[in-house]
């Protein structure tokens, strides 16, 4: 379609033209005054994509090489930049998260600030890149301090991460206004994707990759390594033998392996993890307590607290007498008291299942490879750490090859003119200018450019003995690493062991136990009667309504001439109507005078001594005001286990 401008009428005989749906109609920013006609959908499409695009590889997702987002990745290089490092003086937050802003990272300054934060979380992150000095939040879900009042250095481990940055290890790129340069990617000495994990939520697609312990991965990468020759013979059994799974900051518990061996076997799989919790008896005797010590990853104390607060009101777990928050420095502690009678692993049961003490992990190990999103099993992963570091390696050894070949090349001009000395100084002394001095002596002893003005910078003190003999033993250290370089070069091998020396390196500066245990053969969830003792009870009802259930071993036969034992205290106007023998797991059967039937399991009805009055009946069934139990019966498990299997065949013969 030919443009034509806004501001000139059309000729008189020019049909009117039918107009454009405004939504197909777009005004260039840069063409002001003219209108082009486009196709709305493809235009839209386009834009999205380049959006999404730039989201994904951008902000939201890790590289697989150094397990690092842009903005972790700026944070870290303008820390080593500009000299906060472990062993120099921390650094004002705010004065980091400027330089970033204004040199690489042009967004907001909490999305700098927050990211930097959580490299110093020590319950976010399971090896803390940023040593931070202030408050930078806590479990319980409060905030970092404004970046005012902390400071932050790099940690001793994010130097492995830098390491050999200054060698032509890396790829750079060109800043946001094109003013400096930034690395694409870091060295990345340690396996820091799944040391770490990463969480984030791009477009269409999201991450969520777990942490692990380091001795684990290294010993796995180490692995990969001796079979390197073979390596599509590697199993994930072999792998997860080495690695049994992740390794959270906040410890916890991992319930099965069947979500760990899918997450490594395909990248994506559902971890079930819980808290750490002990059941003490208190110390009158007739009592429990719940302390829970470790809560599971990335839940918030305060709310999960909360949370159960509400479950106690709610009468959802009446159970719980009292809760309270006994932590310090020393660690988490809290405290849920139980009332008399109450049954812990069935309580503890309910708060696993209606509480964040057990939560699940959604794990997807998504990460860029080669600018593209890809799911990584951990085989891969790890494949693709190693393969990041023989590129890296190679790479230094080019640099440092060159550096050494231009040293030794140095010294070769040295060696000459110490072994000439008297004549290339008359020749120095002779000469009109520098310049000239230099032409000489390259046309005598054919020396390079370079050697001539090393010659000429030469200081008076390099003529002693001592000196002459230091350049002679610089000059035989530079053949041996040229030497060395050139080997290392030529044999790929070689390269390799040294990534497996690097490994085990690691663990031996900063390898620590496994924090979160694996529970092989725990279920996920458990009925209230599993955590339960089936024993034997006496049941009574009295007519007021005041029900109890009482260990049987509470009552003992009474022998001739004997004593006989108080029992239930009632009031005058109250009687016992039932009593009756039954089993914790029974069912009991409440009929009433409206032709209605309530069921209550045993271990449901509150204990009580012999003496003790009961609970309430309507605090357990739903029972009307005018409404009566006329008649009570226990039902076996195993009688009423065979009435559903009659009833089913009864519904099937029907159908």
């Amino acid at each position: 379609m030919s443009e034509t401008p806004v501001n000139e009428p059309l000729p008189e005989d020019t049909p009117p033209a039918t107009p454009a749906p405004l939504s197909e109609i777009t005004i260039e920013p840069n063409n002001a005054g003219r209108i082009r006609v486009v196709d709305i959908d493809r235009e839209v499409r386009g834009a999205y994509l380049d959006y999404a695009m730039s989201v994904i590889v951008a902000r939201a997702l890790p590289d697989a090489r150094d397990g690092l987002k842009p903005v972790q990745r700026r944070i870290l290089y303008v820390m080593h930049d500009t000299g906060a490092r472990p062993s120099a003086p921390y650094r004002k937050s705010a004065r980091v998260v400027g330089d970033v802003l204004g040199k690489y990272h042009p967004h907001g300054d909490m999305s700098v600030y927050d990211a930097m934060a959580r490299m110093a979380q020590d319950f976010s992150i399971r090896y803390l890149l940023v040593d931070g000095q202030g408050n930078f939040g806590s479990v319980d879900g409060d905030p970092p301090a404004a970046m005012r009042y902390t400071e932050v250095r790099l940690s001793r481990i994010s130097e492995e991460l830098l390491t050999d940055l200054d060698k032509d290890t890396v790829d750079w790129q060109d800043n946001y206004d094109g003013t400096t340069q930034e690395p694409r990617v870091l060295p990345a000495g340690m396996p820091n994707l799944l040391l770490n994990g990463a969480a984030g939520i791009a477009v269409g697609m999201a991450t969520n990759i777990p942490p692990h312990n380091l001795t684990e991965l290294c010993s796995a990468v180490n692995l990969l390594i001796d079979r390197w020759d073979a390596l599509d013979d590697v199993s994930v059994d072999e792998l997860t033998a080495l690695v049994p799974g992740p390794d959270f900051p906040t410890g916890g518990l991992i319930v099965g392996r069947e979500g760990i061996q899918q997450m490594y076997a395909t990248g994506r799989g559902r971890l079930v993890i819980r808290g750490v919790a002990e059941i003490e008896e208190m110390k009158r005797g007739d009592r429990f307590q719940i302390i829970v010590t470790e809560l599971p990853y990335q839940v918030n104390k305060a709310l999960w607290i909360e949370r159960v607060a509400d479950l106690a009101r709610e009468g959802r777990i009446e159970e719980i007498s009292d809760l309270r928050d006994e932590s310090d420095r020393r660690g988490m502690r809290v405290v849920i008291e139980l009332r008399r009678g109450a049954q812990p692993n069935r309580v503890l049961n309910r708060l696993y299942k209606f509480s964040a003490l057990q939560t699940s992990f959604g794990a997807q190990v998504l990460a860029l490879v080669e600018g593209q999103p890809r799911l990584l099993s951990l085989k891969r992963a790890l494949v693709i750490f190693v393969e990041h570091r023989r590129d890296v390696i190679r790479r230094r050894t080019v640099f440092e090859l060159a550096k050494t070949r231009a040293r030794a090349h140095i010294l070769e001009g040295l060696r000459i003119a110490i072994e000439f000395l008297d004549e290339v100084i008359r020749i120095i002394r002779q000469a009109e200018s520098a310049e000239a001095a230099k032409a000489t002596l390259i046309e005598r002893f054919s020396f390079s450019d370079v050697q001539a003005q090393a010659i000429l910078d030469l200081q008076l003190r390099r003529l002693a003995a001592l000196e002459r003999q230091k350049i002679e033993d610089e000059y035989q250290e530079c053949q041996r690493l040229i030497a060395y370089y050139e080997d290392l070069l030529a044999n790929p091998g070689k390269i390799l062991g040294l990534i497996r020396e690097d490994c085990q390196r690691l663990i031996d500066r900063y390898g620590d136990a496994r924090r979160t245990r694996i529970l092989s053969d725990a279920r996920e969830s458990f009925e209230d009667e599993e955590l339960i003792a089936d024993k034997h009870v006496l049941i009574s009802l009295t007519q007021r309504g005041y029900i109890k259930s009482t260990p049987a071993e509470a009552y003992r036969a009474q022998n001739r001439g004997g004593r006989g034992s108080s029992g239930m205290a009632t009031k005058e106007d109250d009687e016992v109507i039932f009593l009756f023998s039954a089993h914790s797991h029974d069912t009991v059967l409440f009929f009433s005078n409206l032709g209605k039937v309530y069921a209550l399991r045993g271990y449901q009805i509150p204990e009580a001594d012999r003496a003790g009055k009961g609970t309430f009946l309507s605090n357990l069934i739903a029972i009307g005001d005018k409404e009566r139990i006329t008649a009570a019966l226990p039902v076996s498990k195993a009688l009423m286990a065979a009435a559903r299997t009659h009833e089913d065949a009864a519904e099937d013969g029907d159908g």
